[in-house]
């Protein structure tokens, strides 16, 4: 091809014209340098053609739509973050990909703007011939992409940022208004398994405009069973097999949205209306009731006697109740007796001692950087709030404002273990308002709202805590550490380097304290009050996961609008209540505990047996490990020593994980040298199960010459003893085929009296109706 050369009046610029277009006889101009606004008829005559008409004259074009000047902030950034350029497994890792970094899901549109047009010299865009930028190539795989190819020639990401490139890589336009925030439509879906249906995402403007940005919009789901979606149909959500409630998420430049939907179990036909027969004990069952009705589903039958009070006992109290009390329970004739023994239970001492172990697992710290010592003076500190059954909101107060000596004040030991406002703010607000707020350290959060600002705001609660003595200094750190307030201290945002000041979690507003208050003050009044929306509804999402085997929300901390609240109108009640009782626990346990719904039975129904949170049945769950053990000992009639405690201690009185048992630890006790809060694993394991049928401790337990087995055998009768065994194991009497399987070992000649009977109690503890709470 012959190449032409003209240079421009006015702009100095010189044009290279090629690709000529034999069917419309015209020339393609390409800018060397400064890009071009507007166009231009040449009138150029190639070698052998005739003029151009004007009509097909070359143009220099800034975008399909001239009208419409592209900006980085209005038209970039989405193509980024649709195309996962921006996702923390491309570039946005810590170091970047390939030598190219960008911001976590554009947090930074600043920088992310100096890296594309300015970093290495601007060698990823070349305003001069777009097409053989960098930015286009690599996602078109035209070069080499280690992410492969992310959208095609021609386009419209494609043609948007080659028309970006043309324009000159304008940062802003002039006035373009800010994102506010995101809409999606519809907020609520009712539909059936195996459909679909599709979902609208408008950005609302700082002017008031609306902007369509379905295609530009990241659609996401954390159940794929339930919803999924599909890369080239944009905002089309998939129904899966799956029934129940879910969310499908849209994300845009950091805005998130979503999308609730409702599958039922059942079918609905035309004006049908799906009632259940549920009676309400208190003000939990009907709104409960509601939520069955919603989703069609047919709630488990009431649980027996036996099923209930094991249950009471184990989420109450850690322990499983005598013979002698299952007998009693099981044969009192009177309705009220379940309300009546919930009350009996929870004034037992152990209520103290299971609770305390529970707060432990969420705030004790880590012996080997805080001293044996400081865990011990917080672990007594745990113990005496709930003896005293203390409001919860005064505890947390008394936690959040802590001063003095890690060796006398048990609250301020926290703070020993946590000791940046960083850390702290992850900490606090993880486990006392039930958001985490880890990734709004460094970037916007992908699925939520919390940004950087809001967590540094956060952390300035804690600019003015500080600390004298010897420190921390693992694995030893024996030493008494004092905390006290004192005004000056700072904390400043990574990014702009702003001194932030305090600022509650969803507020718009930062609070100015007066000099020589300690914000930790405000802060403690603005969690624990009534109109907070996050204090009540976490504790209350904790002891309902207690109570049920998993919360409203799970985890547990993790309140987000991605991880949606299942029954909401629920919890709120719940709360809501908790707060007019003046945030008494134990009043929160014994509520939930009457309601009907916590006395369901665990074994399913048809139509329930998929419902895995709507609460329908009782979920069954892995018994604690210290629990587990004491209900060992209890059935065997044994006891076992702890380092430094008393000879009558139980292991739900442990209070360090350094505290020697291989039984605990293998039953899922958490190592707090982990980072708290240290979350059980529930899940039943391999090492479970042979430490419980292979463990020589164990039968040496159960042959104990002063153990249960033993003393039933004193005066022998088969049938009184296979009652004992299965009421303190199970707390309910054998079932008649059962008692007639298990008295043909007794009657087995080959098999003596006391090996028949540690056999059957060795089969009833390897059982899952005795490991799991039901």
């Amino acid at each position: 091809m012959k190449w032409i050369r003209k240079r421009l009046p006015k702009r100095n610029e010189v044009l290279m014209m090629s690709d000529f277009n034999l069917k419309t006889r015209t020339w393609t101009c390409l800018a060397l340098g400064m890009a071009l606004s507007g166009s231009m008829a040449l009138n150029l005559k190639a070698e052998g053609t005739k003029e151009t008409e004007a009509g097909s004259a070359a143009q220099i074009s800034t975008s399909p739509d001239e009208s419409r000047e592209l900006s980085f902030t209005y038209d970039v950034l989405p193509i980024l973050g649709k195309y996962g350029c921006n996702g923390g497994g491309c570039h946005s890792k810590p170091k970047g990909q390939a030598g190219f970094q960008l911001s976590v899901f554009s947090f930074d549109p600043k920088s992310d703007y100096r890296e594309i047009t300015q970093d290495s010299s601007g060698r990823r865009v070349f305003p001069a011939y777009p097409e053989a930028s960098l930015l286009l190539l690599k996602p078109t795989q035209t070069v080499a992409h280690e992410g492969g190819k992310r959208f095609e020639k021609d386009s419209e990401p494609y043609r948007i940022l080659r028309d970006w490139i043309a324009q000159g890589m304008p940062y802003k336009k002039e006035g373009e208004p800010e994102l506010e925030s995101i809409q999606v439509d519809p907020p609520t879906w009712t539909t059936q398994k195996e459909t679909e249906f599709e979902m609208q995402v408008t950005a609302q403007y700082s002017d008031g405009s609306q902007r369509d940005v379905t295609r530009w919009a990241e659609f996401v789901t954390s159940d794929k069973e339930f919803v999924y979606f599909e890369e080239e149909q944009a905002g089309v959500a998939h129904v899966g097999r799956k029934s129940g409630e879910g969310v499908a998420l849209a994300r845009f430049m950091g805005e998130v949205g979503v999308t609730q939907i409702l599958v039922p179990t059942q079918t609905a036909e035309a004006g049908e209306v799906f009632e259940v027969d549920f009676p309400a004990n208190n003000f939990i069952d009907p709104l409960a009731k509601a939520q069955f009705e919603r989703l069609r589903i047919e709630p488990s039958n009431l649980s027996s006697d036996g099923e209930f009070l094991r249950r009471a006992f184990l989420v109450t109290i850690g322990t499983i109740p005598t013979p002698e009390e299952a007998r009693a329970f099981i044969e009192d004739p009177d309705p009220e007796k379940r309300s009546r023994w919930i009350r009996k239970i929870l004034e037992r001492p152990e209520y103290a001692e299971f609770w305390a172990v529970k707060w432990g697992d969420w705030i004790r710290p880590n012996p080997f950087r805080v001293g044996g010592k400081s865990v011990y003076i917080l672990d007594q500190w745990l113990r005496q709030q709930f003896r005293q059954n203390r409001p919860y909101d005064e505890m947390v107060q008394e936690i959040m404002t802590a001063q003095g000596s890690t060796h006398r004040n048990g609250p301020v030991v926290m703070y020993r273990d946590r000791r940046e406002p960083e850390e702290l703010t992850t900490l606090i607000s993880q486990i006392f308002l039930g958001v985490r707020l880890e990734c709004a350290k460094c970037h916007h959060h992908p699925n939520e709202k919390w940004s950087q600002e809001d967590f540094y705001d956060f952390a300035a609660y804690f600019a003015d805590l500080k600390r004298k003595g010897t420190g921390i200094s693992p694995p030893i750190s024996g030493s008494a550490e004092m905390f006290y307030h004192q005004p000056g201290g700072k904390v400043q945002h990574p990014v702009t380097e702003e001194i932030m000041q305090p600022r509650p979690l969803g507020s718009s507003q930062r609070i100015q304290i007066p000099k020589n208050e300690d914000p930790r003050k405000a802060l403690a009044e603005w969690m624990t009050s009534p109109d907070n929306p996050f204090f009540a509804r976490a504790i209350v999402n904790r002891v309902w996961a207690e109570l049920f085997g998993q919360g409203f929300v799970n985890p547990v901390d993790d309140f987000r609008v991605s991880n949606p609240v299942i029954n909401e109108p629920l919890l709120d009640a719940v709360a809501k209540d908790f707060i007019e009782h003046d945030y008494d626990l134990k009043y929160l346990i014994g509520t939930i505990m009457n309601s009907r719904l916590f006395q369901l039975s665990s074994n399913p129904n048809t139509s329930n047996v998929s419902d895995t949170q709507n609460f329908s049945r009782y979920y069954r769950k892995r018994i604690s490990a210290e629990a587990l053990l004491d209900a060992v000992n209890d059935v065997t009639g044994s006891r076992d020593r702890y380092l430094g405690l008393s000879r009558t201690a139980r292991a739900i009185q442990t209070w360090n994980h350094k505290i020697p048992s291989d039984f605990m630890d293998a039953f899922g006790r958490p190592n707090s040298s982990a980072d708290c809060p240290c979350d059980r694993v529930e899940k039943p394991s391999l090492t479970q199960a042979l430490h419980l049928m292979h463990s020589e401790e164990l039968q040496r337990k159960i042959s104990n010459f002063d153990g249960r087995v033993s003393k039933l055998l004193q005066t022998f009768d088969p049938p009184r003893l296979v009652d004992e065994l299965y009421l303190s194991v199970y707390s309910r009497f054998p079932d008649p085929e059962e008692k007639e399987i298990v008295l043909g070992l007794f009657n087995d000649p080959d098999i003596l009296e006391k090996e028949a009977a540690e056999d059957l109690l060795w089969a009833l503890l390897n059982s899952a109706e005795f490991v799991f709470n039901h």
